[in-house]
């Protein structure tokens, strides 16, 4: 089954007070000065990655140009903010008419990146840009860490199905973005119906210990749902003792069964004794599924288990230990003139002490190949771009003159991220801390 190519119609409330006041309050004093209107660069980057990882994933560009759609002050919206004296007469006056009208460039999903990469960059004028800002790092902080986390749990299965299975250990919002997310950094499926909705995932499940613990007996429980389900269904054999529970599922479905999922215990001996108890029951083809508070760590620890699949919860949905990303929007170039805006562009960047320095300039992104096609370095560059990196340019266009025209298949982004994977060293599929694969280079 294939993600759809868009997102499933639904209503979508307005995306205007995803933000913080100060950036309303800078808005009322730019409109006052007049330097609101000035042509302006934005840039989403990160000084480093979590700490440990090799590289970052790209995720979140999608729901970004949907807030982005919905970045709009409705009626209540604006008396909310009246009401509040967040905003003069004149800065709602502006804001009632507010639609982003300017140009966003950014990495594709599903991307790499490192330290120091122009993932996303906003023109327009300051009055229109910054208002986006903390919409924009809510969305790529939560997903790139979410999709991170998957990639190095994907890395880790070798190929085997991963089930996303966090919803209840997230706010209900961020579980159907998370399960988004995981499927651009690998996994298969998810549980959580409302990203099935939105989103066209595959969805799973079948049932828990308590159906289980609803029935007389372990029997009467498999043989009601394999009469419901078929017998196909996955049975959940730990409830009590799991080599009776293993022996009860395949008298309840026949060699037919197709799956059994061990919860708790030492999973790796438990799927060793499982796969052989079911071989000898004759139930050779009866897949095995783990779960039970897995991380990227478990998951390699069972490599040479015979394990079909994994469904993974809580680790996934908070980033495995790494639930931000540490991005942020950042200033990085202004217009010399006020209120033109074909006037030359001055770079500006943050030069006070303390680590929180940046790079000003418009700029450009670049990965360069070794002589094997294998990527050696992330380069980044203010004006014109080497013609051996002409071909070689990570950002694509994602809105133009206020219009999304970078929307794509959720699937387009998950073969994207594969792809880029593949591209780099292989000590980046290394689950061991270390520093970023690729070195960042400026021009």
């Amino acid at each position: 089954m294939s993600t759809a190519d868009l997102a499933l119609p639904v209503d979508v409330p307005s995306t205007a007070l995803f933000t913080d006041r100060y950036e309303f309050t800078m808005l009322q004093a730019a409109l006052k000065s007049g330097a609101a209107h000035r042509r302006s660069v934005f840039e989403v980057f990160t000084r480093r990655l979590p700490e440990g990882r090799r590289y970052g994933v790209v995720a979140g560009t999608g729901r970004v140009l949907d807030a982005v759609e919905n970045f709009r002050f409705d009626p209540p919206v604006l008396e909310y903010l009246e009401r509040e004296s967040v905003v003069d007469a004149a800065t709602l006056k502006w804001l009632a008419d507010y639609r982003f009208t300017g140009d966003i460039w950014g990495y594709p999903e599903g991307e790499v990146y490192f330290p120091g990469s122009p993932i996303l960059r906003v023109e327009g004028t300051f009055a229109e840009a910054v208002l986006l800002e903390t919409v924009v790092l809510s969305i790529l902080n939560h997903d790139s860490a979410i999709a991170a986390a998957a990639s190095r749990m994907a890395v880790a299965a070798g190929g085997r199905p991963l089930m996303e299975m966090g919803a209840r250990r997230t706010h209900e919002l961020a579980a159907v973005a998370a399960s988004r997310a995981a499927y651009i950094g690998g996994f298969r499926s998810s549980s959580n119906l409302a990203a099935g909705f939105r989103y066209g995932l595959p969805t799973i499940g079948t049932s828990a210990h308590a159906f289980t613990l609803l029935h007389d007996t372990e029997r009467d429980a498999f043989t009601a749902q394999v009469e419901s389900l078929g017998r196909s269904t996955t049975l959940l054999v730990d409830t009590y003792d799991v080599a009776e529970a293993v022996r009860t599922a395949v008298e309840a479905a026949g060699p037919e069964l197709g799956a059994v999922r061990i919860d708790s215990g030492d999973l790796l001996l438990l799927a060793h004794r499982v796969r052989q108890q079911l071989d000898d029951l004759g139930a050779k083809d009866t897949r095995i599924v783990v779960t039970s508070d897995l991380d990227e760590y478990a998951i390699a620890s069972l490599a040479a288990a015979p394990v079909d699949a994994y469904g993974v919860g809580t680790s996934l949905v908070t980033g495995s230990g790494q639930p931000t990303c540490s991005m942020v929007y950042k200033l990085v170039a202004r217009a010399t003139v006020p209120g033109e805006p074909d006037a030359p562009l001055t770079p500006v960047a943050k030069k006070a002490r303390g680590g929180k320095t940046s790079v000003g300039g418009r700029k450009w992104a670049a990965r360069r190949l070794d002589a094997d096609g294998v990527a050696e370095a992330e380069v980044i560059g203010i004006g014109g771009v080497p013609a051996e990196l002409e071909e070689r340019q990570l950002l694509v266009p994602l809105v133009r003159g206020g219009a999304v025209i970078g929307r794509e298949p959720l699937d387009a982004a998950r073969a994207r991220h594969i792809a880029a994977r593949a591209g780099l060293p292989l000590s980046a599929t290394q689950l061991s801390r270390g520093e970023p694969v690729l070195p960042t280079e400026f021009l």
